[in-house]
């Protein structure tokens, strides 16, 4: 059965208009919705740390800026912006001793909800909105007069009123502009992860440097196989973005078309398929969860040991020194040393 797509006839703002809004956290998603939020006339509130260095940042934009506990303690509706890995520990210390009965707590991902590491008290409403973008796309698109296609989810709705309230936020960052598809909170969790580790991130990143590598063990040039194997894949990737699978083989060539359709599925084939469903198991029983969290929680050790060791890998390398031709492309280099406390800092 289709999702019900929800648009602005279907959603007004009027449910959180008078309400106080606080954005715990002010990064990616934190400063798109707060911004936007702000821009459609709601009275928006920042949640930091004392020693954050979004303060600032947020002041400037014209918020005010609370300690987190007092923003908890000033809102009607929560949300929870931080980190996935953080959210547990600043629920803990300064949302849960400052909820009161009928609050709302608003999250962008599934993620501590649906795996137990934050449960929240009965009284309160519990709802995801998640636009399907970044949070940099989020605000250009509202800026735009245009919106992100979004999600919204109750996980719990003690008032009665909680998918009204999710609507109209969602209306209020722009979503609504686009279509808003409602799910729950493990769809969207789940998904969320398949689609990282075993298409977008994982699956992307491992076939890009297995070709590369294929064709360097061959004999090939490393520039030749850069190009290849990952240069020209954002073409690709963009053909398919654009007008799907079917559109992206009708703009190649037909010798390109011919391998995709023959070879693909020798590449991708059934044993790949298999461990995908073993993965989606591994997701959905939380073990995946659990392992991320230990591993946070422990320093990070054997997370960051990998960053470290793919960091090194040839491609990095020959993308460096190819790239610097390329006038096109903005010239960014990844931090060394960057650590995952070093990314949550600048999103807290």
């Amino acid at each position: 059965m289709a999702a019900k797509i929800y648009t602005n006839k279907d959603a007004r703002i009027t449910p959180i208009k008078k309400k106080t809004l606080a954005v715990i956290g002010f990064g990616s998603q934190g400063h798109a919705h707060a911004l936007n939020l702000k821009d459609s006339g709601c009275n928006v509130v920042i949640g930091l740390y004392k020693k954050s260095k979004s303060r600032a940042v947020a002041e400037k934009l014209g918020f005010e800026v609370m300690d987190t506990s007092e923003a908890v303690k000033a809102a009607d509706v929560i949300m929870i912006a931080t980190p996935d890995t953080v959210m547990p520990s600043v629920y803990e210390k300064d949302i849960a001793p400052n909820l009161s009965k009928g609050k709302t707590l608003l999250f962008p991902h599934g993620f501590a909800i649906h795996f137990g590491f934050i449960t929240p008290p009965e009284d309160v409403d519990v709802i995801l909105v998640a636009p399907k973008g970044p949070g940099h796309t989020v605000r250009s698109q509202f800026l735009a007069g245009k919106g992100v296609p979004g999600l919204i989810a109750i996980h719990q709705d003690a008032s009665g009123k909680a998918k009204n309230v999710a609507l109209a936020w969602a209306r209020g960052i722009g979503c609504t502009k686009a279509g808003v598809y409602e799910t729950n909170f493990r769809e969207e969790t789940v998904t969320d992860l398949f689609g990282e580790q075993c298409v977008l991130c994982g699956g992307a990143s491992a076939l890009v440097k297995a070709g590369f590598e294929t064709l360097v063990e061959a004999g090939y040039q490393p520039e030749m196989a850069y190009f290849e194997c990952l240069h020209e894949l954002k073409l690709i990737v963009d053909l398919m973005n654009e007008q799907g699978i079917a559109g992206m083989r009708f703009s190649i060539s037909e010798t390109a078309e011919y391998g995709d359709v023959t070879v693909g599925p020798k590449i991708i084939n059934a044993s790949v398929k298999k461990r995908m469903q073993a993965q989606l198991k591994a997701i959905e029983s939380g073990k995946f969860a659990k392992a991320w969290m230990k591993e946070y929680n422990e320093g990070c050790k054997n997370f960051n040991a990998i960053r470290k060791e793919e960091a090194a890998h040839p491609i990095e390398k020959v993308g460096e020194k190819l790239r610097s031709t390329m006038s096109w492309i903005k010239q960014s280099k990844v931090k060394k040393g960057a650590t995952q406390a070093s990314l949550i800092s600048s999103s807290n």
